[in-house]
């Protein structure tokens, strides 16, 4: 069944039976995925928490990282605060694919109490205008906050209005916070809107009608020597030329999409013989759609993150195009190469203890790179669950009886934990070492794109800030001196998972 492209994606909860309410063992976790109903986490709630992440805010953390697009948050212009923060780190990384662009470009509807009585379609109707004169991008997105659904506000009919007056495409994202505590649901609604707008806009490529032209010929061998590699915005350009060195290894072209594209590069994704993702909690939405209606075979499965990771992708990859033989001769020869580098920095992390938190599979292939440089896993924390962890767990060499927690930011738990084990560093989500930093440990981030993480470089670059961190973590000790947490001791002798209700 082709997957049906409607207004606005379906919230995760619905579509994938995802939770954010969970604490206890992997025994425990694995044991609940494996029931007929799914572990039925979409139910699970908790009756008190303490903020969640926004799909708004998420949405537009992917959408600034088009080029030559304009982005319009459409609602009352604090909702656009992201994009303030993001705007530079945005500029930043786009200069790494293409030196003559410019930062991230939004403007606010900025709706306030009248719009709400009176409705803000004029508002977006003269935002769309001045976007499209002012700045004459390739791709106009607006991205709706919970305000205008409140009220209304039927963007998608305003922008189909709009298109005989605009020279740019309209894309519409129905991304209201209100509507899923899944924050990664805002993926499937970039997505929606690409899929809406843009995908379906194919440039058609004009066949020769001369038999065997060597133009249609050169263009099918490279359609099938062609990957598509689905990144990810909190990836860096480091990140992308490791993964890319390693697929030219076997032969292989590499575009990459959705982050840092251009809007009409979507229109030629068909030009590949096979999509991959690098993330299925960010890609599935799309690539089953495509998958569904255009054929092009897709591969969801590990992040490409540590030396058994990145081995896994590499193999699947490999699989599909039957150089089984050439991949397996690459990753000997890097597992040879990073195996010895990584003597020192084995002998130093030996026996140390880490929590890892952040999204659900990044946090899974992290914690099996951190074993296999021989420290132990302390606890783990995703934001959501949902199936796309099974198979990675499966394959996740750590005890039955490590704790873990699904939890959308609700630091007053993961405080509670991190109390009762013992650890000696924090690998975590960018963005929660505020509270984090307190606890005393050292903290690495998960990600962070002026930095490599995946692929073998990006393996041996972990171990090195790895060390660094752990050998010398006074900072954090002042932190948690001068700095300690807001939570009083009763709640520390509580059960961590009080408010859970199942």
């Amino acid at each position: 069944m082709p997957l049906n492209i409607g207004r606005a994606a379906p919230p995760r909860e619905e579509r994938l039976k995802a939770g954010t309410a969970f604490c206890g063992t992997c025994r425990e976790l694995r044991e609940r995925l494996g029931r007929p109903d799914g572990g039925c986490f979409n139910a699970a709630n908790r009756s008190f928490g303490q903020s969640f992440g926004c799909q708004f805010t998420l949405s537009l953390g992917m959408l600034n990282t088009l080029r030559d697009t304009v982005v319009i948050a459409h609602g009352p212009v604090g909702c656009g605060f992201w994009s303030t923060g993001g705007a530079g780190a945005a500029r930043a990384m786009k200069r790494l694919r293409d030196p003559a662009q410019n930062s991230a470009v939004w403007i606010s509807t900025n709706l306030d109490e009248s719009d709400v009585i009176s409705g803000g379609e004029q508002k977006l109707r003269e935002a769309v205008l001045f976007a499209d004169r002012e700045w004459r991008p390739q791709a106009i997105v607006v991205a709706s906050s919970c305000v205008p659904a409140l009220i209304g506000d039927d963007v998608d009919t305003v922008l189909a209005g709009l298109e005989k007056d605009t020279a740019a495409d309209l894309v519409s994202v129905n991304c209201e916070g209100f509507k899923t505590k899944i924050m990664a649901t805002a993926y499937d609604a970039v997505y929606n809107g690409i899929l809406k707008n843009l995908s379906k806009k194919k440039i058609e490529r004009e066949r020769s009608v001369v038999p065997d032209n060597p133009d249609d010929i050169m263009y099918e061998y490279r359609k099938a020597h062609t990957v598509n590699v689905f990144n990810v915005g909190s990836m860096g350009r480091q990140d992308e030329l490791e993964l890319e060195r390693l697929l030219n290894a076997l032969e292989l072209n590499v575009n990459f999409l959705p982050c840092f594209s251009r809007p009409r590069d979507f229109r030629r994704v068909l030009d590949a013989a096979l999509n991959v993702s690098i993330c299925g909690t960010h890609d599935d939405y799309y690539l089953t759609h495509i998958y569904d209606e255009y054929k092009i075979p897709y591969i969801i499965g590990t992040m490409p993150i540590g030396r058994k990771g990145t081995a896994r992708w590499l193999t699947a990859i490999a699989e599909f195009f039957h150089i089984g033989d050439k991949a397996r001769l690459l990753i000997e020869q890097e597992d040879a190469a990073l195996d010895e580098a990584l003597g020192p920095y084995r002998e130093a992390l030996k026996g140390k203890r880490a929590y890892v938190s952040g999204g659900e599979m990044r946090i899974f292939v992290t914690a099996e790179l951190v074993t296999d440089l021989g420290m132990e896993i302390a606890g783990l924390k995703s934001h959501h669950i949902d199936r796309f962890v099974e198979p990675v767990m499966e394959d996740l060499d750590i005890s039955g009886e490590t704790i873990i927690g699904i939890a959308s930011q609700h630091p007053f738990e993961q405080a509670n934990l991190i109390r009762r084990i013992s650890a000696d560093v924090i690998l975590m989500h960018t963005g929660s070492g505020n509270i984090t930093a307190k606890h005393g440990l050292p903290v690495l981030p998960l990600f962070n794109p002026a930095n490599s993480y995946m692929g073998y470089s990006g393996a041996f670059e972990i171990a090195c800030r790895l060390r660094r961190l752990i050998s010398n973590p006074q900072f954090n000790r002042n932190m948690q001196k001068y700095r300690p947490l807001p939570y009083r001791e009763s709640w520390y002798a509580r059960d961590v998972r009080s408010y859970i209700k199942d």
